[in-house]
């Protein structure tokens, strides 16, 4: 049922973009995309165009191949908008990712993969949390994610590495402010307006993001997951998250535009959770939300991510 929203939630996405697209006098053609991958470069090719709007976002249960049709499209010789498949993979791969920020200093939660096999080895202190290593737009993070005690952890584990194969990435948990940055352009990138997500929870529900807060209209956590943007931080918060999301995005291989979502640890260091590229851009989005605030309108962001994948050519 959660899975359907989400892929509803593209559709709508698509749609919202087109529309934009049409009323600022670009013609348009939807290419719906489908299985097996090796067929996507004749789709591509069988259309005249002069720019790729990329909203591709993965084949079911095949999250890897977002990036391969990134790779697909850049093989066509054809401009294409946001980030290049180098870095939607390496995003997906969060142990990468994670290594990648760490080995350039760039604060992340400390991690650990683990499988039902390996769960003697844990050495990470509780609470913590605990996602599916190769997965997006919040796929597999629900209450019980967060784990206080060693049987919850293992209980945690297995079922991650059973519903989505191989190894779990369990982190220490960060209970501080959570913000989230959306990072815009090529070679000299801004980032725009932060927003802080707000969280009004019963007291026993863990501050997360869960698939249902973005999904599931009407539950606990959709209802007590509010946006705030622009977030009411100090200037010495703002100048070290636009830093860190600028780095993350260089870092990553970035381009066009992508999402840093951070965290504040006991000591009010932001940490890098993860980096998002080519996040949804619906107009609820919050990407959205913060080119607005930034005095762009809607069309004006669709314009921009596609003057952006213009300017990249040669």
């Amino acid at each position: 049922m959660g899975e359907g929203k989400a892929v509803l939630g593209v559709l709508e996405e698509v749609e919202a973009v087109e529309r934009a697209l049409t009323a600022s006098g670009f013609p348009t053609v939807r290419l719906p995309l489908r299985p097996p991958v090796d067929r996507v470069k004749d789709v591509l090719e069988s259309v005249e165009g002069d720019v790729v709007f990329n909203l591709f976002e993965g084949f079911d249960g095949s999250a890897e191949s977002e990036a391969v049709v990134a790779d697909l499209i850049a093989e066509t010789e054809r401009p294409f908008t946001g980030c290049p498949g180098d870095a939607l993979s390496l995003a997906l791969d969060k142990k990468r990712a994670k290594e990648l920020l760490q080995a350039a200093g760039v604060s992340t939660p400390r991690y650990q993969l683990l499988s039902p096999e390996t769960l003697p080895s844990f050495g990470l202190r509780l609470p913590c949390i605990v996602k599916p290593c190769g997965e997006d737009a919040s796929h597999g993070l629900s209450e019980e994610s967060v784990t206080y005690d060693r049987a919850s952890l293992q209980k945690q584990v297995r079922k991650v590495s059973a519903l989505f194969g191989g190894e779990a990435l369990v982190e220490e948990f960060l209970d501080g402010r959570e913000f989230n940055a959306t990072v815009l352009g090529n070679g000299r990138p801004v980032v725009l307006p932060i927003s802080e997500i707000v969280y009004s929870l019963p007291a026993a529900s863990p501050r997360i993001l869960t698939f249902a807060a973005k999904w599931d209209v009407g539950s606990v956590y959709f209802e007590g997951t509010r946006p705030v943007c622009p977030a009411d931080i100090d200037l010495d918060l703002q100048r070290r998250i636009i830093e860190i999301a600028l780095s993350a995005f260089d870092l990553l291989g970035c381009r066009g535009y992508a999402r840093v979502d951070l965290r504040l640890d006991a000591e009010g260091q932001p940490n890098v959770l993860e980096v998002n590229p080519n996040p949804d851009i619906s107009p609820q989005s919050g990407v959205s939300r913060q080119a607005q605030a930034a005095g762009m309108t809607y069309g004006q962001l669709v314009e921009e991510v596609v003057r952006l994948a213009l300017g990249r050519q040669p």
